[in-house]
């Protein structure tokens, strides 16, 4: 089953404090994501929750691989 296809009781949600700290940002600039739509969030009052698996793929695509000459 894909991760995107997860029964919602299994999915782990994180809040903006916690994806700063795991991707070494400022809560702006997870807000910057969330709001840009580069990462998917849901909203719960006045807060916002990411999924952790979209902060692991949003890490893993935006990787830039360095390339040797």
């Amino acid at each position: 089953m894909a991760a995107d296809q997860r029964p919602l009781n299994e999915v782990v949600f994180l809040t903006v404090a916690e994806v700063a700290t795991v991707m070494r940002v400022s809560k702006m600039t997870v807000y910057r994501l969330v709001h840009s739509g580069h990462l998917p969030a849901i909203r719960v009052g006045r807060s916002f929750r990411v999924p952790e698996q979209a902060v692991h793929d949003y890490l893993r695509e935006s990787f830039v691989g360095v390339e040797s000459a």
